[in-house]
């Protein structure tokens, strides 16, 4: 083999694609520099002739010491198949259960016995080889809307947590007004309630206000908690004193049309440090018995808390911390876990307070629905020096970030400065960093969507030397199946949102699994570039009329977005006159739906479609012209910032909320409520 054909080889045995096609259908070829560097990525060094045959030399080693691949998906409950070229004395541990089943495979075919759902571990030997199988036994789908609410055609809304506004709250939206907002469009029929991404964004970074940047996925925001609803503190005077003083000081902040981050995290993280002791003196027992049940249970709590303490001496991003204290284990690290006992606690804390509220929230959404819960996203990754990376180092891709081609959403393509999972190391891992993720998102979920579901097949690195970037293969069945599990374990719908270049078979094969699609109306063209009629809409869907990066209904029809792509100089004068004559004739063509009134138009036309879920943003039911984001932008347009101008008491007797609920209803989407939120508390 030649050195070329050599690297080739290397890089084909860790998943990079030779080439893609992209949005125009021109194919972009992989360089050296970037199978070099994505190889890196991958911790496999492949710089010089010497460097990648030894390398090739490895790997090929590491395939005839295999007496099984290191994966195999299986379908819960069915007796399954092992192929194998030698006979194997074998052990099996089934996930939860503390029995060991033991036995000889002959060489060939064998037969086993149906196994539960779950990720089990079977051990091969055969004489000094000894490979280690891990066995996801998968549900054949996950579930179905049907399956949860027995209607299969259901509608919810959409809204902006941080921006929720209510009497009580102390300037961002929180889980107690999360709760009472679905109460709220519950008693319009509404079977869910949809927020953006609540995951950790780093109690030391001022910096990042974007709910798609976090630090870490499986745990929570704590600027969300509600101060004066924490557990134990119910009935304590100076805990609610606390509270009191801090409703006058943040008054300002409450009342400005746009959230101020910066003034609202100084006076909240200062009354949350102020609570916490009083929670340590005060708290009746079965808070504190609640707190230190989800302290000894919680998985990479502990992990998680040290993470958060130590960010607070070094700053937000590990990678620039002295390396002592760049590894979990490191002395550093160390050091601290026995000298911060008190403010490691205290992280603890605010994740048990969070996930509380969100649960009661997940509850409340369930009764004064349909049964449903909420609507969470999960990103498509973390922060690249946040706490997730730093947690789960042994499963995380180095010196490469997560991005996206040129495509119809961004054409120069996107760098997102986020983290992506080695999928070698995945294996490795028996995927504990992506179930984790999974897990604790799917718990306080009737519905999750998983951002740029398309990540789970092939993944886009953009190196940091500057090569171009390149595609890598994800275990995309393996992944799959581990949604399936989890979703089967939480009883969550999952939809994945599967917009941008989607492989050939993609969509169909996570529909098979159960996963629904996920359809943006302003997308949704035909050849001849007009929108779809509401028939033409995919069934097994969630359809929406467009998202938080996406102009508002107002926004659409007066332009804001081109507006704002003149004023950033994105386009010329004389394109945006062209795109503001398109425009036009595109309200024209949504007007034309059938029913007076955009927003009853287009309300009307999704309500009417074969799709399954129908998702209404609340920023359409109040006329919003801007958007929640502006991608490509970071404080030139308000993003992220916006504060509702409904206050959440003022929600269920909203009349455009009433009048799009009886447009569901008139589709047959509503389900009658169970119950109210006191009820369910």
């Amino acid at each position: 083999m030649t050195a070329d054909s050599e690297l080739h080889e290397l890089a084909h045995r860790y998943g990079i694609l030779d080439s893609y096609r992209d949005f125009s259908g021109t194919a972009r070829v992989a360089s050296v520099e970037t199978k070099r560097a994505l190889l890196r990525a991958n911790g496999v060094e492949a710089v010089g002739e010497k460097a990648v045959k030894a390398a090739l030399q490895e790997a090929e080693a590491r395939h005839v010491e295999r007496l099984h691949k290191p994966c195999l998906v299986i379908e819960s409950d069915k007796t399954w198949q092992l192929d194998l070229v030698v006979g194997c004395n074998w052990v099996l541990r089934v996930e939860d259960d503390d029995q060991v089943q033991e036995g000889f495979f002959e060489a060939g075919l064998s037969r086993m016995n149906a196994l539960p759902t779950g990720v089990h571990e079977l051990t091969l030997v055969s004489g000094s080889r000894r490979n280690r199988v891990t066995l996801l036994s998968a549900p054949k789908s996950a579930p179905s809307v049907g399956d949860i609410v027995g209607n299969d055609r259901i509608w919810g809304v959409t809204t902006a947590l941080y921006g929720i506004k209510s009497n009580r709250n102390l300037g961002l939206g929180d889980f107690v007004d999360l709760a009472a907002f679905a109460e709220g469009v519950g008693r319009n029929g509404a079977a869910f309630v949809g927020i953006n991404p609540v995951h950790a964004l780093g109690c030391a970074d001022n910096r990042v206000i974007s709910p798609y940047s976090p630090s870490h996925r499986g745990f929570l925001n704590p600027l969300h908690i509600a101060a004066d609803r924490i557990p134990g503190l119910e009935d304590s005077q100076s805990a609610l004193a606390l509270v009191d003083r801090q409703q006058e000081t943040c008054a300002n902040v409450k009342s400005a049309a746009q959230i101020d981050y910066n003034a609202f995290r100084t006076g909240f993280s200062a009354l949350l440090d102020a609570l916490f002791p009083v929670f340590k003196k005060e708290a009746h027992k079965t808070a504190r018995a609640e707190f230190a049940s989800f302290t000894m249970s919680e998985q990479r709590l502990p992990e998680f808390a040290l993470y958060e303490t130590v960010s607070e001496l070094h700053g937000p991003d590990w990678r620039e911390w002295p390396t002592k204290f760049r590894t979990v284990n490191g002395s550093g690290a160390t050091t601290v876990r026995s000298q911060a006992k008190e403010r490691i606690e205290f992280h603890s804390w605010l994740q048990w307070i969070a996930n509380t509220q969100l649960a009661e929230a997940n509850a409340c959404a369930k009764h004064s629905g349909s049964g449903i819960g909420l609507y969470l996203d999960l990103a498509v990754g973390s922060r690249r020096g946040g706490a997730e990376t730093w947690c789960e180092a042994d499963s995380v891709a180095n010196g490469v970030s997560v991005g996206a081609p040129p495509d119809h959403l961004a054409p120069e393509g996107q760098n997102w400065n986020l983290a992506a999972f080695a999928p070698d190391k995945l294996v490795q891992t028996r995927f504990q960093a992506f179930r984790n993720v999974l897990k604790k998102t799917m718990r306080h979920a009737g519905v999750i969507r998983i951002d740029h579901i398309l990540g789970l097949n092939r993944s886009f690195w953009i190196p940091d030397d500057g090569s171009p970037g390149a595609y890598i293969q994800q275990p995309f069945k393996e992944l799959l199946a581990l949604v399936a599990i989890e979703a089967h374990r939480a009883d969550t719908v999952v939809i994945g949102e599967d917009l941008g270049l989607v492989p050939s078979g993609f969509r169909e094969a996570i529909n098979q699994r159960g996963l629904y699609s996920y359809s943006v109306l302003q997308y949704e063209r035909d050849d001849a570039n007009k929108f779809r009629r509401p028939n033409q809409l995919r069934e097994h869907c969630l359809t929406c009329f467009g998202t938080h990066d996406t102009p508002t209904m107002s926004g659409f029809a007066k332009g804001r977005d081109i507006d704002w792509w003149q004023k950033m100089n994105w386009i010329s004068p004389a394109q945006a006159d062209v795109a503001y004559a398109t425009r036009v004739g595109e309200v024209q063509d949504l007007g034309g739906f059938g029913e007076s009134g955009l927003s009853q138009s287009i309300h009307s036309a999704m309500a009417k479609s074969p799709s399954a879920m129908v998702s209404v943003q609340f920023d359409d039911i109040t006329e919003q012209d801007e958007a929640q984001n502006l991608p490509g932008t970071i404080d030139e347009h308000p993003n992220w910032r916006r504060r509702s101008p409904i206050s959440v008491e003022d929600v269920a007797t909203l009349p455009r909320l009433e009048e799009t609920g009886q447009i569901m209803q008139a589709a047959g989407r509503n389900i009658a409520a169970v119950a109210n939120c006191e009820e369910v508390k």
